[in-house]
């Protein structure tokens, strides 16, 4: 009796559905032919294939590098790129607002008036510096991954208050009766 081997080629499950599927050159992924329609979009449309992530997913399409930029202490470099911009609110006083950026993306927003020395505007000023230094913040955790504490919230508010019993120094009174772990 005679026997004759058939060769048969390897096959590896496809990547996206999970068919066996003869295998792919060494440095290709193993796609069906079911799904190679998904493999083009991919190739040709990564907008499209982002958008459908975003609408799916709860999260970035791919991690975002944690930086290096910051240390542990959670402080920024000395010199910081940025831009400056004036607007108008609607009582037309002017407004200067600094955005501080690393690589392009925002890590701090400042804001200032000509009118500081005002002292109607004092509480707004001081309502404003405790804003910006909340989104400033806010900025920090989002683009560098920086921690955000209880304690890293209170100090910029504190930092913020410019006279006893505004909103800020009570805020701070407030929430610094918490005890919460960092």
């Amino acid at each position: 009796m005679e026997y004759t081997l058939k060769e048969t080629s390897p096959t590896l499950p496809c990547i996206l559905c999970g068919l066996d599927t003869p295998a792919a050159a060494p440095q290709e992924p193993t796609i069906c032919p079911g799904c190679s329609p998904v493999a083009r979009a991919v190739r040709n449309n990564p907008e499209a294939i982002k958008a459908l992530w975003r609408h799916y997913q709860d999260e970035p399409i791919l991690p975002r590098p944690q930086s290096s930029m910051i240390d542990a202490e959670g402080e920024l470099p000395e010199v910081l790129d940025g831009k400056r911009y004036r607007a108008m609110d609607r009582e037309f006083n002017k407004w200067y607002l600094s955005v501080s950026e690393i690589e392009g993306k925002p890590v701090e927003i400042f804001a200032s008036t000509a009118f500081d020395r005002d002292h109607q505007l004092q509480s707004r000023i001081s309502n404003l510096t405790t804003i910006t230094r909340l989104i400033s913040m806010i900025l920090r955790h989002v683009v560098l991954g920086e921690r955000l504490t209880l304690n890293k919230c209170l100090t910029q508010i504190q930092r913020s208050s410019r006279q006893q019993d505004d909103l800020p120094d009570l805020l701070y009174r407030v929430l610094s009766k918490y005890n919460l772990p960092s």
